[in-house]
């Protein structure tokens, strides 16, 4: 959504909201580290879980969201920005741009003639049968598949010097986790440990959002979760068939966009859990939309 009356934001100013929530997060990201050698085990262990389980929670609302409406109108803003996350969240914010956006051209598509997804994270590519693969191997294999080689190969095809960033941004992430051992290998362990867990947590989640979903339609690519709650917290993230529907429409105007195509939902058999996606294991199906 455009609007030229906005002088700093690109799209709406309730983009603040996500911005205001990133700060947020990678202050506690600092104060996690920082408390680290003064607080007992049992504490270490409660907010480090909290943290692997707010990087589910950010890549899922305030960085999905960045990926594909830029809050800023001023590209050094949102460079910033993805720098800022890629800290927070302990990985290059260009390079997973880059691979949620081929997520999008596929769309958890299945294998095709070659053996191969067009989505490089569809739960298709690494199943049995033309079945998918089971949620808890995808949660804790999808952190090692990724190839950033591939990645960057793939942004430098599209913008060279964004694939200096991405790499800026990976190298950078590295060098901070490797200051970490150095200062105390236990306080290295522990954030590679939860690291792991956060993004695990996340790809649980990405799973969720596409099980019981239909590749071959695209009104009905993703699951959906209406949960007043949960879509407050995750900016929406919960109209994930809207989504995919419609990838570029703001976050702010989601359930708008569900009233506009509900006929068409419920026509083509959209599913819709009761559950958030994180804890789509639990869901109960409404069924078909």
């Amino acid at each position: 959504m455009k609007n030229t009356k906005l002088y700093f934001f690109a799209h709406h100013y309730w983009d603040a909201v996500p911005v205001l929530w990133g700060l947020i997060h990678f202050a506690y990201l600092l104060l996690m580290l920082t408390a680290f050698n003064y607080l007992p085990w049992w504490a270490n262990a409660l907010t480090g879980s909290f943290y692997a389980f707010s990087i589910s929670w950010n890549i899922n609302s305030v960085s999905h969201n960045f990926i594909h409406n830029a809050y800023f109108k001023a590209n050094s803003l949102n460079h910033c920005f993805s720098f800022l996350e890629s800290i927070t969240l302990g990985f290059s914010q260009r390079m997973y741009e880059h691979v949620h956006r081929q997520h999008h051209i596929g769309n958890n598509d299945r294998i095709g003639d070659d053996g191969k997804t067009v989505d490089w994270i569809s739960f298709y590519q690494h199943g049995v049968n033309g079945n998918p693969e089971s949620a808890l191997k995808y949660a804790l294999l999808s952190f090692f598949r990724d190839d950033p080689k591939r990645i960057t190969q793939g942004i430098r095809r599209l913008n060279p010097l964004l694939a200096k960033f991405a790499i800026f941004e990976l190298v950078f992430v590295f060098v901070m986790i490797g200051i970490l051992f150095l200062i105390n290998w236990k306080l290295g362990l522990f954030f590679v440990g939860f690291h792991y867990l956060g993004h695990s947590l996340t790809a649980m989640n990405g799973y969720y959002e596409h099980f019981g979903a239909n590749p071959d339609k695209p009104i009905a690519w993703g699951v959906s979760c209406y949960n007043t709650l949960f879509n407050w917290l995750w900016l929406n993230n919960g109209y994930h068939a809207e989504h995919h529907f419609r990838p570029k429409h703001h976050w702010t105007r989601m359930r708008e966009l569900h009233v506009q195509i509900a006929d068409k939902q419920q026509a083509e058999g959209v599913r819709v859990i009761t559950w958030p996606h994180q804890f789509g294991f639990l869901a109960n199906s409404k069924g078909k939309h």
